[in-house]
């Protein structure tokens, strides 16, 4: 048997509430609705389910969705050893024995031939066939779901069938409003509230040229990077070219762009 401990989130994650999700989430968790999470990446989306994990007290298996995934990596293989072959549980079979919370991160990443194991876990079966193995395997009563995509990269050859965006109920996520956001970097890096609010600034200019240059704006997780650096004695400018300018584009007129909204912030 797989000791829960070690699946556990020890310590409480930072996690700064935009509305109501913790008690919604805590409501789909008592009737063990499965639960997708939507919004850009660096807003959160894992941050929350993580605290999520460590406020209702369970464990928590998170996977990192790509291409090359196959549903053996998630549901398990046998293994040939010395003496014969061994089965091995894969997270989502171990997820469901065990009564985790079973993470998606990026689900879209991976191929739908894949993620279509998940689905009678995601209903009313909430079982979870293992046929190599010859197993019906029956959800532990305190596992759940969940998933998270980005729906700015959905494309006719990356994005969720309706099929499976109808099990789960959902949570919207955006980047933080001006006042929440800065008490976020604040409180994760220990900067002052005036750097913070000029990064955040910064983030903001940075977001409206989505669509106009850019594909993503500064996400949080960024503004957090740079907010670390400063606090660990990067000058500010340098911070902010090294964690909000460089790792998001390649264009050197949005590049000249934003170094010179970061100046005149940071003047």
């Amino acid at each position: 048997m797989t000791d829960k401990g070690q699946f556990r989130v020890l310590d409480e994650p930072y996690y700064q509430p935009q509305g109501n999700e913790v008690a919604l989430y805590e409501a789909a968790y008592a009737a063990r609705l499965p639960v997708m999470v939507k919004g850009p990446t660096g807003c959160g989306k894992s941050r929350f389910i993580e605290y999520m994990a460590w406020r209702l007290g369970k464990p928590l298996i998170t996977i990192a969705c790509n291409e090359d995934m196959t549903a053996s990596d998630l549901v398990g293989r046998y293994l040939l050893e010395a003496n014969g072959t061994r089965w091995l549980d894969g997270p989502l079979t171990t997820a469901a024995r065990i009564g985790a919370i079973c993470y998606l991160d990026e689900i879209v990443e991976a191929r739908q031939d894949t993620t279509v194991v998940i689905h009678p876990l995601t209903d009313h079966r909430r079982t979870l066939p293992l046929d190599k193995k010859g197993e019906l395997l029956r959800a532990h009563p305190d596992f759940q779901l969940a998933i998270s995509y980005n729906p700015g990269y959905q494309s006719l050859m990356k994005d969720l069938k309706q099929s499976t965006k109808q099990r789960f109920t959902a949570f919207e996520f955006d980047y933080p409003a001006a006042a929440l956001e800065i008490a976020i970097l604040a409180g994760e890096s220990g900067i002052d509230t005036v750097t913070a609010t000029q990064l955040v600034n910064v983030g903001a200019a940075a977001r409206r040229l989505k669509g106009h240059g850019l594909d993503e704006g500064i996400s949080t997780r960024l503004l957090v990077y740079a907010a670390t650096l400063i606090r660990a004695g990067v000058s500010p400018r340098e911070a902010c070219r090294m964690a909000l300018v460089r790792p998001i584009t390649d264009d050197r007129d949005i590049r000249d762009t934003l170094d010179h909204a970061i100046d005149a912030t940071f003047a």
